[in-house]
Order: structure tokens, then sequence, then C-alpha cells
């Protein structure tokens, strides 16, 4: 894809990856990503903020081809992703600086083995002139890395955010055309990226409201041109208020763990709850980070493999801990043959969710009438609770 313009002399570089399927070894893509990048030319001085995934290179480069000079490189953040071609530029542009953050300015020489004589740090606040266009820099630790900031462009009142209110999302759109379909993309970035974050992502939603802002141009997925659409959700999202959601990630081996989740579903749906199930053996993960983002109750199911809960359990489990999602309580349902320590082994796997632990449920081989009538005790609990803390829909 060739260069595109925004506004005059204001240029998006980088390549929309169709094809990518995982992050990271570890993130699900269902809609590919892309990787942004943006020529600014001044009067006096040009800059490129922030480069492209070292995969996607030679698309950037391509680009830059009848770009005769570039004086700055902003490296907004230093995971690959981002800043990945910078090397490639600076044998291209022997004269570039880099601008970063002191502390992105060590990780830069660490990830990329950049010489540090090509690399000039910036302070919080700290201005930069082109010539009838002037930048300013805004340090935004933990979104999602420590050393990233942003970049403000004053006179055209572009905030250049990184992955800040970034979207997992190839699309032809230089715009947001489809709203929808971006608040998904960008609920499900905020919530696998950004949400173990989300009290200091708070304070930065803070600081950038202090700017007059026309466009947000993150580092993934398409430019808002009505910013408000991703600032409102971005308070709704790192808000300390869930919502009257009960989250349930289960697996059943012989059908007595999902029968109990049947019926526990059930029984909160008809108390006006909203439920979201996932068996964990076919699950899109990320669908079950999103939901998390908004879910007061956690509800597990599992059954007993070796006294413990099912590997499948223990990932999401884990999951839910490293994500640390503003749930209120936690629960565990499931099974067992002879013997079980599911329900210790699983809450000793999720110590950052400050969490009430409503009286689990287990069940040895398959569940009878009494276990349903645990069940709906249990759903009567969850219920009363989100009622004592006014949570709605």
């Amino acid at each position: 894809m060739k260069a595109r313009k925004i506004r005059d002399n204001i240029f998006w570089m980088g390549a929309v990856d169709w094809d990518r399927r995982l992050f990271d070894s570890l993130i699900p893509l269902p809609d590919g990503t892309s990787y942004n990048a943006y020529l600014i030319q001044g009067s006096e001085k040009s800059v490129l903020i922030d480069t492209a995934d070292p995969t996607k290179s030679d698309l950037l480069l391509d680009q830059l081809e009848h770009t005769q000079e570039i004086d700055y490189i902003i490296a907004n953040h230093a995971e690959q992703d981002h800043s990945g071609t910078i090397p490639l530029i600076l044998q291209k542009y022997q004269n570039a600086k880099v601008m970063a953050t002191p502390k992105c300015k060590a990780m830069l020489i660490d990830l990329l083995l950049i010489p540090e004589n090509r690399i000039q740090t910036v302070e919080d606040g700290e201005k930069l002139s082109l010539g009838k266009k002037s930048l300013e820099f805004i340090y935004t630790p933990w979104v999602h890395w420590p050393e990233t900031m942003s970049t403000y462009l004053h006179e055209d009142k572009i905030l250049f955010s990184c992955d800040f209110f970034g979207s997992h999302l190839a699309t032809s759109d230089l715009f947001v055309t489809d709203e929808s379909r971006v608040y998904e993309a960008a609920k499900r970035y905020y919530a696998e990226i950004m949400m173990p974050f989300r009290v200091t992502v708070r304070k930065n939603i803070e600081k950038i409201g202090q700017y007059a802002i026309d466009f947000i141009a993150p580092s993934h997925g398409p430019i808002y041109d009505k910013p408000q659409l991703i600032i409102d959700a971005y308070k709704d999202w790192t808000s300390e208020t869930p919502k009257n959601v009960v989250v349930f990630p289960y697996i059943s081996m012989h059908g007595s763990t999902k029968k109990m989740v049947e019926y526990l579903v059930g029984a909160l749906s008809e108390k006006g709850i909203t439920v979201y199930q996932f068996d964990l053996s076919v699950t899109d993960i990320g669908k079950l980070a999103i939901t998390l983002v908004d879910a007061a109750t956690i509800v597990i199911g599992t059954p007993t493999v070796h006294i413990g809960p099912h590997p499948a359990v223990h990932y999401a489990a884990h999951l839910a801990n490293a994500l640390r999602p503003k749930l209120r309580f936690a629960s565990i349902i499931g099974s067992y043959g002879w013997s079980s320590k599911a329900i210790e082994q699983i809450t000793g796997l999720i110590p950052n969710l400050k969490v009430e632990i409503l009286d689990p449920v287990l069940c040895k081989g398959y569940p009878r009438e009494t276990d349903f009538k645990a069940l709906e005790k249990l759903a009567d609990t969850i219920a009363s609770r989100h009622r004592e803390h006014q949570l709605g829909n």
C-alpha cells in the first residue's frame, strides 16, 4: 500500500498485515493488524513517527523511496512491531536521530543494538519545532510498557498515541468507518494488552485530556477522526465499576461439568444476569478477555484431573490473574471421581484478583438433585451480591 495523505505534509505509512494470526506467539489476531508509521514534513525538518514490524520493513522503505531526508525518527515505544525497522531507516538516513524517552533509549540499545550516539532523549512536555509544525512529547507510561510516550502535533491537533487506543485490525480504511467493528477490535486490544494497567491508563487519559485533539493516530488500526468514540470507550473500560455480567470459562471431559454449567447459566439468566459461556477446548481466548473487561463475577468450571483442575483451566485462571480485571466475585464448580483439590489449586492461581470467593460447588460423579440445589443457591448468591453493588448492564 502506498503512503496516504492525512493532512497537508502529514502521511500514513507502514503496512497492513492482513494474514497475521498470532502476536508475540501468544495473542490471537482474528482480524490481522497494521503497523502504522507517520511522516511529517515541516518547512525545516522532517520526522518519521514509529516504523514497522521487521517482517514488513520492505514496504516502509518502498514508501520512503522518494523522501530525500528524515531528520528525526520518533520512537514512541521500543517493542519491535514499532521499532524493528529503525536500524534500516538509520542506514538510509545517516544524519537522522532517534528521539525517545530515557527508558526507551536503553531498551532500543538492548533490543536492536542501535548505537547510543544515534539516540537523543526527550523529556515529558518537551517540544520540537519542524518549521511551521511543532511536536510535543507526552510521557504515557504503561500503555503498555514503562517507556512509552505519545507525540502531539500542535498545529493539526493530532495525537500519535502508539499502542494507546490501538486496535489489531487489518483494513483498507485510513479512518474509522465501521465504528462497531473498530470498537470490538479496540476492546479486544485493551483487554489483552492494557487491562492490567488500567489505573495508569486512566491517569494517561486524564493527561491527554489537556490537549485539543481532532485526530488520534495509533500505531495499530485505523485513525480516529472522531476521537471521542475511543476516549469515551476507554473511560468506561478503565472505570472500577463492573457490570451485571458473569463470565464462565469451563471445560468438561465426560459431561458432568458441562451439565452443571448449563444449569447454572440458565439459573443466572433467569435472574437477569448477562452470562458469557466459554468452552475452553474451542474458545478464542481473546473473546474471553473481552468479556472480562466488564464482568463482576467469574465462575470457573472444571473436571478433576489427578486431583487438580484441567490444564486448560490452569491456563484460563492464569490469564485472568495476569489481566487483573475489575472482578468483585469468583466461584468454582465442577466434578470429581474420588478426590479433588481443584478449589484450593484454582484459588491459588488467582492472587491478583481481589475477589470474594463465593461457595464453590463440586459434585462426585454426575450431578444429582442436591448438586442442582447447590447451584441454584450459588445463582441466588451471585444475583444478591450484584444487587447489593447496584450493578447494571
